[in-house]
């Protein structure tokens, strides 16, 4: 999965108050999973870029969570290599292919 940040890390990257981190989770923007031995929500460090999330995160977590996936679903989702994508979900999104990543998603809930 790579590396995970705590919701204070994520906060300092975004440059944002941790109040604003739990309202972007709570919007889907976001999502966190708890993890390590203290069981701290964390953030894949992969859905932060340029000092943001991930531009297309939102709609495809929202499609994923509307499909029924748990967040622990669907980040096992977005960072499963793919063949057919030539890489991660997470990967394609981060490249502005948020179509494709969101036409797949969409077809989870058949």
């Amino acid at each position: 999965m790579g590396e995970w940040l705590p919701l204070p890390d994520v906060a300092q990257l975004l440059n944002v108050s941790i109040t604003k981190v739990h309202a972007l989770l709570d919007e889907r923007a976001l999502a966190a999973l708890r993890v390590g031995e203290r069981r701290i929500r964390c953030v894949p460090a992969d859905f932060i870029q340029d000092g943001h999330p991930v531009d297309s995160l939102k709609g495809t977590i929202v499609v994923l969570a509307d499909a029924g996936y748990s967040d622990e679903e669907l980040i096992t989702w977005l960072f499963t290599a793919d063949e057919s994508l030539r890489g991660r979900p997470i990967d394609a999104l981060r490249e502005g292919r948020k179509t494709e990543i969101r036409r797949r998603a969409q077809s989870l809930a058949w």
